[in-house]
């Protein structure tokens, strides 16, 4: 923004088009749960993996997923404190709880690539929501022989209650129950990622909701999606709000807010933190503006 008053109207702008959609189609991405506080680097990562970053070096927690440990123990140890911090522990700030306050009593759906659940643990509708990539909560078999998923909170909080040294007990490696292979994550990473049947339904029921209001006045809401995988969400919300006259797009993201030109016209671009767009929304709708 090149001032405060012009990112302040088009923050008004974006409230007025909430206000007059007859649906609202979130789509979110890492963005949105970093201004939830869910940082992978920095003080956050440092009070969880201090052992790690003496041992190995590592800078932050996601180049650090990617180590290959020299056992199952230590790679279980590392990813067991991964998922807990950021599938089963709740951001430290309220932005998911802003944009539910904002959107639930409109017809909504959310479609992200974001993996740690905070939309669901936060209230968002669960057959409203549409995880594309995977669930940071499920694993799956590695090679896979099956198409299934599995819950692994119990799991995971063992793990962390039996680990020492960086390793956990060789009996906690999570095994397929099917063919005995290891488990892996269920993210998509490769061609092995499982789609299972809760993954297909909600993928068909995104599909319906888009069908349902292809006509109406939609705004089509993004947050906090980059450049890594933009035909997911990014370039689909362009395309649908190109078809739709009636559709308005919305990008809200730090130094990444762009829209073609074919729809500048019914586009609103914040390049802003998400976090105080999504406060100043709320705080402008309590006060019934």
């Amino acid at each position: 923004m090149t001032s405060t008053g012009k990112s302040l109207e088009r923050i008004d702008r974006l409230r007025r088009a909430l206000g007059e959609a007859d649906a609202v189609v979130v789509g979110a991405g890492a963005g949105l749960s970093a201004a939830a506080g869910f940082t992978y680097s920095g003080k956050r990562f440092e009070a969880h993996f201090a052992d790690f970053i003496r041992q190995y070096g590592f800078t932050d927690m996601y180049s650090g997923g990617f180590y290959p440990f020299a056992s199952l123990e230590e790679h279980w140890a590392y990813w067991s404190r991964y998922i807990w911090i950021n599938r089963y522990m709740d951001a430290p700030k309220p932005a998911y709880q802003n944009l539910l306050r904002l959107v639930q009593d409109t017809d909504y759906f959310v479609l992200t690539t974001n993996v740690d659940h905070c939309f669901q643990k936060t209230g968002f509708a669960k057959e409203r929501l549409f995880y594309t990539q995977g669930d940071y909560g499920l694993w799956q078999c590695s090679r896979p022989c099956h198409q299934k998923t599995y819950d692994n909170y119990a799991a995971v909080k063992r793990m962390l209650e039996e680990q020492k040294d960086m390793r956990i007990p060789g009996g906690l490696v999570p095994r397929c129950p099917v063919c005995g292979e290891p488990m892996s994550m269920n993210l998509r990473a490769d061609d092995t990622f499982v789609e299972d049947e809760g993954w297909h339904k909600a993928a068909a029921r995104y599909a319906d909701f888009i069908r349902r209001h292809e006509r109406a006045r939609v705004l089509y809401l993004e947050l906090g999606v980059g450049s890594n995988t933009p035909v997911i969400i990014k370039y689909p919300f362009w395309k649908l709000t190109a078809r739709n006259p009636h559709a308005v797009y919305t990008c809200v993201n730090r130094s990444e807010a762009s829209a073609p030109r074919e729809i500048a016209g019914r586009s609103v671009c914040i390049d802003a933190d998400i976090a105080d767009v999504l406060s100043l929304l709320t705080g402008a709708q309590q006060g019934g503006g």
